[in-house]
C-alpha cells in the first residue's frame, strides 16, 4: 500500500500542511475527553511520530490505542504543540489488532526478559537502536573495503576442514543416528560428502586462496563454534568478517585493521546520532565521547611478553594465574585495555603454542607474528596475523599440532605455486556492536542468539 515512511515524515520539512498517508505500530497511546493521542511507529525512526485524533471526527478510538495494534493512517503534518511534527488524523485503518496480552506492553523490560521473546524484543526501542546500528555499521564494512580496491568474496559454510584445528566444529550428515556403521570411517563414506563434513568456524583458509589471485579480499558472513562456552561474549552463530591481503606484513594488517575500526565507528556515529543518545542515556554514560576518543586517537601496541610483565607486576589479584605461555583471559584483557593502556591495544606476538598453526614463526622460535585487538569493556574484537609462507614451516607446525596434513592439500599448495607473505584478521560484527553501543551481553547484539543449550 503507497505510504510515507515516518523518517521522512519527521526529517522532511516539505511534507507540513500536506495530507499523507503513513502505517506503523502503536507503541504507546493516551486518552483525553475530546481528543486521543497515539505514538507510531514503522521501524524506519527510533523517534516516534505522535498520531493526534480529533473525536469529533472518531466516534469510537478504542480499536486504535493498545499497544502493538498496527494501523494505516491518514491526515495532515502539521507542527506539534511542543515543536516537532505529528499528524491530525482524518482516517484510520486498523491493520493488525493487538489483544490484551500482548508481551511489550510495559514500557521497559529487563533485557533477561526480551531475550524470552525474540520475535517480539525487535519492537521495542533498545532493538530499534541496536539493530539500525548494526545495518549502518556492516554498510560501513562493506564501504570501507570496496573503496580500497578489496574483492568481496562469498566462501563456503560447509566444509571438510576446521580452519582453527580446535575440534569445535558442528557436524553436518544427512545420515543422523545409526548403528549400521562398524567405524566412523565407515560412517562418513557412506554420508553425503563421502566424508565428514562441517559447518565453517571461519572462511580463513578460502580467503588466502581467494587472495592468491586478487591480492586484497574480505568475506563477510556466518561463522558457526560449537564452543560449549555459556559466557556474555560467546554465541555458536556469529557474523565474520575476514579480510586477507597478500603482500602484506603483520604491521600492514595492523594499519588495517584499526583504519576499518576507526572507519565504521565514524560512519555510525554521523548517521546514528539518535540512536546513540539513546545508548548514552540508558547503557552507558560517556559512550559517545569515548568513540570518539576511539576514531581519533592512536592506537596502543604492546608486546605479549611485556604485558605479561606488567599484569604480573600490577598486584592484582587475577582469578586466572598470569604466567608466560598462557592464553590471556577476558579479566587480564580488561586490565590491560582499562588500567595499562587506556584505550584498545595491539598485542603481538604470541607464543606459537597457543595460537593456530597457520601463524608466522618469528625468528626467535618461540612466538609467532600474531596480533589481537582488545578493546575497554570487551577484550579481543579483532584476531590477527601474518600467515606463514613458509611450506617446511607450515609442514611443522602442523605436525607438531597432530593435524591430519592430507585434509589440507589445497592450502598446502598456495605455498607450492607462488607463495607470498601475506596476512588477515578476523572480526567478529557482535563483539563490536557490544564495543559500539555499549551492551553488555552478546545475545543482545544478534537477531536470534544462539548458545549452548538455546536454539528457537
Amino acid at each position: 500500500m503507497k505510504h510515507i515512511d515516518i523518517i521522512d515524515i519527521l526529517n522532511n520539512d516539505a511534507n507540513m500542511g500536506k495530507s499523507v498517508t503513513v502505517c506503523g505500530w502503536v507503541r504507546t497511546s493516551r486518552d483525553s475527553k475530546n481528543v486521543a493521542f497515539l505514538e507510531l511507529n514503522d521501524g524506519t525512526s527510533l523517534k516516534h511520530l505522535q498520531i493526534v485524533l480529533d473525536k469529533a471526527k472518531f466516534d469510537n478510538c478504542s480499536p486504535y490505542m493498545p499497544g502493538g495494534t498496527s494501523l494505516k493512517v491518514e491526515g495532515t503534518v502539521c507542527e506539534g504543540i511542543n515543536g516537532g511534527v505529528e499528524i491530525n488524523a482524518d482516517a484510520v485503518t486498523v491493520l493488525g489488532a493487538c489483544p490484551g496480552d500482548y508481551p511489550m506492553q510495559k514500557k521497559r523490560h529487563t533485557l533477561e526478559y526480551l531475550r524470552t521473546i525474540p520475535h517480539l524484543r525487535v519492537r521495542s526501542n533498545t532493538f530499534n537502536a541496536v539493530f539500525r546500528v548494526r545495518s549502518v555499521v556492516s554498510d560501513a564494512i562493506h564501504r570501507f573495503f570496496q573503496n580500497r580496491n578489496f574483492v568481496y568474496v562469498n566462501t563456503p559454510i560447509l566444509t571438510a576442514s576446521d580452519c582453527e584445528g580446535a575440534g569445535e566444529v558442528f557436524k553436518v550428515t544427512t545420515i543422523g543416528y545409526s548403528d549400521k556403521y562398524k567405524s566412523e570411517d565407515e560412517y562418513y563414506s557412506s554420508d553425503f560428502f563421502g566424508k565428514r563434513a562441517g559447518l565453517s568456524v571461519s572462511g580463513q583458509l578460502e580467503g588466502e586462496v581467494a587472495a592468491m589471485a586478487f591480492g586484497k579480499i574480505y568475506t563477510f558472513g556466518p561463522s558457526f563454534r560449537a564452543e560449549n562456552s555459556n559466557t556474555p561474549r560467546h554465541v555458536a552463530e556469529f557474523w565474520h568478517v575476514e579480510p586477507e591481503v597478500a603482500f602484506a606484513d603483520l604491521n600492514d594488517i595492523i594499519e588495517i585493521a584499526e583504519d576499518m575500526i576507526k572507519y565504521i565507528i565514524t560512519e555510525a556515529l554521523e548517521k546514528c546520532p539518535e540512536e546513540f543518545e539513546f545508548f548514552e542515556k540508558f547503557y552507558e554514560k560517556g559512550l559517545t565521547e569515548k568513540l570518539k576518543k576511539v576514531a581519533s586517537e592512536k592506537f596502543a601496541i604492546l608486546d605479549y611478553t611485556d604485558a605479561v610483565e606488567l599484569l604480573k607486576k600490577s598486584g592484582e589479584q587475577f582469578v586466572y594465574p598470569v604466567e608466560w605461555g598462557c592464553d590471556l583471559q577476558t579479566e587480564h584483557e580488561r586490565y590491560i585495555t582499562e588500567k595499562i593502556c587506556g584505550k584498545p591495544v595491539f598485542v603481538t606476538n604470541y607464543p606459537k603454542d597457543i595460537k593456530s598453526f597457520y601463524m608466522k614463526q618469528n625468528p626467535d622460535g618461540k612466538t609467532v607474528a600474531a596480533t589481537d585487538l582488545l578493546v575497554p569493556g570487551v577484550g579481543e574484537i579483532i584476531g590477527c596475523s601474518e600467515r606463514e609462507a613458509d611450506l617446511d614451516k607450515l609442514l611443522s607446525a602442523m605436525e607438531a599440532k597432530h593435524m591430519t596434513v592430507d585434509e589440507y592439500h589445497d592450502y598446502l599448495d598456495l605455498r607450492r605455486f607462488g607463495s607470498v607473505p601475506h596476512s588477515g584478521f578476523g572480526l567478529g560484527l557482535e563483539r563490536i556492536l557490544m564495543y559500539m553501543t555499549g551492551m553488555s551481553n552478546i545475545r543482545d547484539v544478534i537477531l536470534y542468539p544462539r548458545t549452548v543449550g538455546n536454539i528457537r
